[in-house]
């Protein structure tokens, strides 16, 4: 069951990405010119979706995937072009918008994108499911709560980014404080890896599941850290 926290978090995120970040979105998620820091941010991003993509199966024939916060629909169109049935879930319908816009006409039959919770039943069950970035602001025990919803509609594997707790991130975030209330993005909740380990092995809803690789991507202003769920 989605918690207080949890529910507050996702209006928050919905509003933001609805209505204050589209065109900001738009131009980071395409290939127009970025200034220097929003360049690291896209390159950043690039080099984790590929980090996430390789530990899924090269050929995913067959396979149905959920892409939770699928934004404008990168993974989503990689992971069809690999032969996945993909359901792509993203909270604001601006950005859903904007991945039909760009779906290749090659894979449309095998994508369909939503606006919504990536934890609605209704999307059925999963073979893989990947929330890249899309869960880095919930709390940890919300982040927990989202894995064991997931996982309870998935058969082999969940690859997913946290914030990881640093230095660096944190005095980023100090820097964000200085913005005027109404362009900041809702707040990234840093945790340690260590302390998500935990969490998600004495989590009983996750009985069954342990946690795999990891690789931790540093790009300028993104920094976030890829970790691997699978089912044992």
């Amino acid at each position: 069951m989605a918690t207080a926290t949890y529910l507050h978090r996702r209006g928050q995120i919905q509003t933001y990405f609805d209505r204050t970040a589209v065109d900001a979105w738009r131009r980071l998620t395409s290939d127009a010119p970025v200034g220097s820091i929003r360049a690291t941010v896209r390159a950043g991003r690039n080099e984790m979706r590929a980090a996430l993509l390789s530990w899924l199966p090269d050929d995913l024939s067959g396979r149905r995937l959920l892409d939770a916060g699928c934004g404008t629909g990168a993974l989503s169109i990689e992971a069809a072009r690999r032969g996945a049935d993909v359901v792509g879930i993203d909270l604001a319908p601006a950005i859903i918008e904007m991945a039909e816009e760009r779906m290749p006409a090659e894979v449309r039959h095998q994508i369909a994108f939503h606006s919504g919770d990536m934890l609605d039943a209704q999307h059925g069950q999963f073979d893989h499911v990947v929330a890249m970035d899309s869960i880095i602001h919930y709390e940890a025990r919300d982040v927990t709560g989202v894995l064991a919803g997931l996982a309870a509609r998935t058969r082999h594997s969940i690859v997913f980014t946290f914030a990881p707790r640093t230095p660096l991130l944190a005095a980023m975030h100090s820097v964000g404080r200085l913005f005027p209330r109404g362009d900041r993005a809702p707040a990234i909740e840093p945790v340690a890896e260590a302390r998500l380990r935990r969490l998600i092995a004495i989590d009983p809803r996750l009985d069954g599941w342990t946690t795999a690789r990891t690789q931790r991507v540093t790009s300028g202003f993104y920094i976030s850290q890829g970790m691997e769920l699978v089912r044992t």
